[in-house]
């Protein structure tokens, strides 16, 4: 007979009690969902110093998502993150921003972030998750599996980009917004602005659009339909008014890359269920800035590097190495010794747009890095990712800030913004902000990667948060080819993030 002793006891008993304070949502670290149609998704909250907050969708992916659902209890799968506070605004402040999880943490909160409450994150920020659907709703998916052949519902441009294809209709495909849907501004000061309200009637009625969830990459075609130009800002607001009704429609979803509105879907499980009461509002320019990175320029520059960690110091205070080298710091005495395989490339991004790139965030909110020694005014400016061979993230790159300036322009142009001196940032037109690749953070760690062909994807403003003329210009996707001493990317395709 086994018995144990009295301190196994003593810690059995502190980790259940542990579980269950955290299971009633009463210790640090409990998280729960808020503004869903169920248990199963909303925005998420986390507990701390006994009181709840929001996490910011800065970096907020599925890495992040599938934590969240593990630590309610969830099946591991069927996560998917949510952006641009989906499920209504952020009720209370801002716990966590630019969350960093690896996968195999069992809590968010042991995940890396900026610290608590260090955000910038408006309320239409809010990061959520939809962990599982319920058995009426898969029931949906099936009627439009059955459907889909007689063309009675649009095909979803999202189908077949997750997991499971019913999972895909049912969140963001429900149903097809009316072809001769009929789009107007209202309530703005000037023409180009104001709420969007819609026709489904050749103008006899009109109706505000809930808010919730709405983003540049919808504002983008609305400005595009009424023949305003670009969307400069969109916003979840009642500034300008309107009466959200019954009727309203939300969960709009488009990629950004439609001819008009009526291109694009919304959410059917939500029409007049509107949880901030917001509409949805645009601002609308025909100024605007147009990022295109430099494939063949990341082709050119692309090859191996050993480093040893004592060289990277700076490098991981900025999350720009694998998960893998921060449990090395930790476990190893002489882990500055240790080397780690980097993967260098040099991001030349060129701006082709009529007005100049800038931050989406006010000079004074800009952070100053030590190690840099200058203010980086971006938290997340471009991403690097590696891919396998069935779609899965195997590798990535750094999620830090950048900072922006003009280092190389046509001929002709001066360049005006620069880093030096608390100086502006931007990237003028006609010119470009270049990384190269002998640049801290300019690479993505690989040392944990089996040789092998894999996808690398360099995606700019991946977040689509600051406006564009378009995103479909804004990523990099190459073949990937590794053997142990030699590293190689080619076939580079530019497309959307």
């Amino acid at each position: 007979v086994w018995c144990e002793s009295p301190e196994e006891v003593k810690l059995r008993r502190a980790t259940l009690v542990k579980k269950h304070l955290k299971r009633l949502k009463k210790m640090d670290g409990a998280i729960k969902l808020v503004g869903g149609r169920g248990e199963f998704e909303g925005n998420v909250e986390i507990l701390h110093n006994g009181s709840w907050g929001a996490i910011c969708d800065d970096e907020w992916d599925e890495s992040e998502a599938e934590i969240i659902c593990n630590q309610l209890g969830y099946l591991s799968g069927d996560a998917q993150p949510t952006v641009n506070s989906h499920f209504g605004p952020a009720r209370r402040r801002f716990w966590m921003d630019n969350v960093y999880c690896d996968g195999m943490e069992k809590e968010i909160s042991q995940c890396r972030f900026d610290g608590w409450g260090q955000s910038d994150c408006s309320s239409t920020e809010a990061a959520g998750v939809i962990c599982s659907v319920p058995e009426e709703f898969r029931q949906l998916a099936q009627d439009h599996d059955h459907n889909k052949k007689s063309n009675s519902v649009r095909t979803c441009p999202w189908y077949n980009t997750f997991p499971y294809s019913w999972y895909a209709f049912v969140i963001f495909c429900s149903t097809s917004l009316p072809k001769n849907i009929k789009l107007r501004l209202m309530g703005g000061r000037i023409a180009t602005e104001g709420r969007v309200e819609i026709s489904r009637n050749r103008g006899k009625t009109w109706e505000s659009i809930c808010g919730d969830g709405w983003s540049l990459l919808e504002a983008l075609v609305v400005c595009k339909t009424l023949s305003l130009g670009y969307a400069s800002d969109a916003m979840q607001t009642d500034y300008f008014g309107g009466n959200l009704t019954s009727r309203s429609l939300g969960g709009i979803k488009c990629v950004g890359n439609e001819q008009t509105f009526g291109q694009c879907l919304y959410d059917s499980q939500v029409t007049g269920k509107c949880k901030s009461r917001d509409a949805a509002a645009v601002a609308c320019t025909e100024h605007m800035a147009d990022l295109i990175i430099d494939h063949f320029d990341l082709m050119k520059t692309a090859h191996l590097e050993d480093r040893q960690m004592f060289f990277l110091q700076c490098a991981m205070e900025e999350n720009c190495v694998a998960s893998s080298a921060y449990e090395v710091q930790k476990e190893n005495p002489g882990w500055h010794l240790e080397t780690r395989r980097l993967l260098k490339f040099t991001a030349r991004i060129f701006n082709g747009g009529n007005a100049d790139f800038r931050p989406a965030i006010p000079k004074h909110l800009w952070e100053w890095h030590m190690c840099h020694m200058h203010y980086h005014s971006m938290e997340v400016f471009a991403t690097f990712d590696i891919y396998n061979s069935t779609g899965q993230r195997v590798a990535e790159g750094h999620k830090a800030s950048f900072c922006l300036e003009d280092n190389q322009c046509l001929p002709g142009v001066t360049p005006r913004f620069a880093c030096a001196n608390y100086g502006d940032q931007g990237i003028s037109v006609n010119c470009s902000d270049i990384y190269k690749y002998t640049v801290d953070c300019q690479w993505v760690d690989i040392s944990d990667l089996d040789v092998g062909r894999y996808s690398l994807k360099v995606a700019i403003n991946p977040e689509f948060k600051v406006p564009e003329m378009s995103f479909e210009n804004n990523a990099a996707v190459c073949d990937f080819f590794y053997t142990e001493m030699y590293g190689s990317v080619t076939n580079c395709v530019v497309q959307r993030p």
